[in-house]
């Protein structure tokens, strides 16, 4: 009887050691498939650079959010692994075939796990909910037009959305209680809302408050005003290519669409630290498919304002534009804005005398014009493009000189500039490149 005893207890010993080693190589397989799991879907760290965990492409959601530890969903989902993982086992522990099927099993009950989080995140902030985001610092003030004559001011913070754990830039415009939400963050919202293009900057949401307007926007480091300080104003001719590269890759999407921006200038230019550079600030933006007899005059700000806007003209169109890019073009270039002037008649006077004074075959009908013959001007020769602008080659003076043109259909449009002899270095690809790509690679 000691003897079967023993034996008896020789072998259960020897059937549990096997399951233990049995359960601790399952256990092994699921540590390393959580791992490649882990691998696949980084977590942001908090010790991690902020600035890098903006440039991630991929939204990332919250370790919390993710893993789900110590919720009742997790507790959940150990019982359910617990109980798959015996079922696999009973059925075939020796079964390679086993061990995959118990894999891919807890595999997808995990992501469906994490859907039902993702889910469960969302529903509780949202979109369209001030909770959603955390205000990190003020970045600055922005005045906002309004269509009466009075306007307001807009406070710009740099947050961070608990969605997705990226930065994001707030545009907050107080109400005023009598007139609502300004007419231009109206047309802002309406007209980013159907533009999407890597080089146009992306409105991610929007909050209405009893005493604010939010704008959520992605977060871009600077504008390209602030980057040519940054680089002394003198940048490399080759990055002065590529932004302007961009800049009429967005501009011709909008102008494809009849959306006129009417506001281009460097401060308007959102530059990241790839590069990437897009349109932003779309307040004084206009579908020309509205209905309207005429625009207002008083668009774009004074040193980039063509001039048959300086002169009172509303019948304008997709030309507005190309005069700014134009402006932009040369500062970018020069280091300096190509028509600094303080006045009405003294932008004019300006323009006259870098360009020449325009004649009745440059610009028909100028001499009829009441505003110019109520202005004095000095007759002008003007002088050549090549000496204000040394370090453009010939065929970028010559883009210059094609934006710069006094007859507003003659400038050339924003598509037509994409193919000038200019930008050949780049090669042909980019000019089929699909909206949502960007000029370069950057990974």
């Amino acid at each position: 009887m000691d003897r079967v005893r023993k034996l008896s207890l020789s072998i259960k010993r020897s059937v549990i050691d096997k399951t233990i080693r049995e359960n601790s190589e399952l256990t092994s397989d699921q540590e390393k498939s959580d791992d490649t799991t882990e691998m696949k879907h980084p977590i942001s760290s908090d010790h991690e650079s902020k600035e890098k965990q903006h440039y991630k492409k991929s939204a990332q959601f919250s370790p919390a959010a993710r893993r789900g530890s110590f919720s009742n969903t997790s507790k959940a989902l150990d019982n359910k692994l617990l109980n798959l993982e015996d079922k696999f086992r009973r059925r075939s522990r020796s079964s390679s075939q086993a061990c995959v099927e118990i894999k891919t099993a807890i595999s997808n009950l995990r992501e469906k796990s994490n859907r039902q989080e993702r889910r469960k995140s969302f529903s509780e902030l949202g979109f369209g909910k001030l909770e959603s985001y955390d205000k990190l610092h003020k970045l600055g003030e922005v005045f906002i037009a309004s269509c009466k004559e009075q306007g307001t001011y807009a406070t710009v913070f740099k947050g961070r959305s608990k969605l997705t754990n990226d930065f994001v830039a707030l545009k907050e415009i107080r109400l005023e209680h009598e007139e609502g939400a300004p007419c231009t963050a109206i047309r802002e919202v309406s007209l980013l809302k159907d533009l999407k293009h890597a080089n146009i900057v992306t409105l991610h949401d929007t909050i209405h408050t009893e005493r604010s307007l939010v704008l959520v926007f992605e977060y871009l480091d600077r504008d390209l005003k602030q980057y040519m300080d940054s680089c002394g104003s003198i940048l490399d001719m080759s990055n002065v290519k590529i932004f302007l590269f961009q800049l009429l890759r967005g501009l011709a999407y909008c102008h494809s669409r009849r959306v006129l921006h009417r506001d281009l200038k460097p401060q308007n230019l959102l530059i990241n630290e790839r590069g990437e550079l897009k349109l932003a600030d779309f307040g004084l933006a206009r579908a020309k498919s509205v209905p309207s007899k005429t625009y207002s005059s008083e668009v774009v700000t004074l040193w980039y304002r063509p001039p048959d806007v300086l002169l009172g003209s509303t019948e304008y169109s997709t030309s507005i534009d190309m005069w700014g890019v134009g402006c932009i073009f040369y500062e970018m270039a020069t280091g300096l804005p190509m028509f600094p002037g303080s006045s009405t008649e003294n932008q004019l006077q300006t323009i006259w005398e870098i360009l020449g004074t325009p004649t009745e075959e440059e610009w028909s009908g100028l001499t009829r014009n009441l505003k110019v013959n109520s202005l004095s001007f000095h007759d002008c020769k003007g002088e050549p493009l090549r000496n204000r602008a040394p370090r453009l080659e010939a065929d970028g003076l010559d883009l210059l000189a094609k934006f710069l043109q006094y007859k507003a259909k003659s400038r050339i449009s924003s598509a037509d500039a994409m193919k000038h002899k200019y930008f050949d270095c780049f090669g042909p690809e980019v000019q089929i490149l699909k909206d949502s790509k960007i000029l370069f690679n950057s990974s």
